[in-house]
């Protein structure tokens, strides 16, 4: 790989395979390509020298065959998989769509498909539990969307997908069970549910 320069007290950041590892580490993170004079702005290295690491590491990652590859793209570098590898890539992205949703996850998608739209600020009050984190992973799983603001607090509100409807296998959403002898009052539930979110 690229060799780079001895600046005195700087040598311990400048060796190979430390510039290499940092850009490695860095390269990692990132969700759309970083130009070479923010990479040397960070590491504190001349923009010629990143330039060098990056190209040489780029050609010993074609020449040792792996799954990914780092590509100049869009004036700035990035990992991207290998183009041999996107059926393998494919299949793990669509069973992991697949993947069961915890218990948590499951109460959440309930409370919003029966009670949207619906904030998560009531959501965490009807569970009992912070539901951020649950709310995101359903969003990401195309379960759950925004879908407007709440008038009087301004907070986001959520409701179930077409996709939801789908992987339940149900048309509408006045399909879903009956849960009236499940639950307690509704009007009443609403007062309790109003005191704890104001």
């Amino acid at each position: 790989m690229s060799k780079g320069i001895d600046k005195g007290d700087k040598t311990d950041k400048t060796t190979d395979k430390t510039v290499e590892r940092s850009l490695e580490a860095i390269l990692m993170v990132v969700d759309e390509p970083v130009n070479e004079i923010l990479l040397a702005q960070v590491l504190e290295i001349p923009t010629e020298v990143i330039r060098g690491h990056l190209q040489g590491m780029a050609a010993a990652y074609l020449a040792e065959e792996r799954g990914f590859e780092l590509r100049e793209v869009a004036g700035g570098w990035r990992f991207y998989s290998h183009p041999e590898s996107a059926s393998a890539v494919e299949r793990f992205v669509l069973e992991g769509q697949q993947a069961k949703l915890t218990q948590a996850a499951l109460e959440t998608l309930a409370v919003v498909a029966y009670r949207q739209p619906v904030s998560r600020a009531r959501v965490s009050a009807i569970r009992g539990v912070n539901v951020e984190a649950v709310m995101k992973t359903l969003v990401n799983r195309g379960l759950v969307e925004e879908s407007g603001v709440e008038g009087e607090s301004g907070a986001i509100l959520y409701q179930t997908t077409p996709y939801f409807l789908e992987r339940l296998g149900i048309p509408s959403l006045a399909e879903l069970p009956e849960l009236a002898g499940h639950l307690p009052d509704l009007d009443a539930l609403d007062e309790v549910l109003d005191s704890l979110t104001e």
